[in-house]
């Protein structure tokens, strides 16, 4: 069975198939694939996102994080990426502004 490596390389450069005489709208080029429609396998949006590819692999199985299935086939566009990271995000902790809580006594035995 080849890995997707193996089979990027066979089939060479991605770029869309279009007559050089068709005019698609705001008049570009057809050139290599928008990079928004990229798919990343598992453990190359692993090394993307700088986490553990078993982390993402069971939280795309709960369905938890966007993610793509072409067939039986986990993977994660440019998209879907963001969209995990925009959902991790948090904002600035104000432990400062917190209110301290009381401290506890000690029981003592009697």
């Amino acid at each position: 069975m080849q890995t997707d490596h193996e089979l990027a390389r066979q089939l060479g450069p991605t770029t869309q198939s279009c007559p050089e005489n068709v005019v698609h709208e705001g008049s570009h080029k057809p050139g290599p694939a928008d990079a928004s429609q990229l798919l990343y396998t598992p453990a190359a949006a692993a090394e993307r996102l700088t986490i553990g590819e078993s982390w993402l692999r069971r939280k795309a199985g709960q369905r938890l994080i966007p993610c793509t299935f072409v067939g039986k086939h986990l993977r994660f566009t440019e998209d879907d990426l963001r969209a995990i990271v925009a959902a991790g995000r948090r904002g600035p902790s104000h432990q400062n502004q917190a209110p301290s809580r009381p401290s506890r006594r000690r029981r003592t035995r009697r």
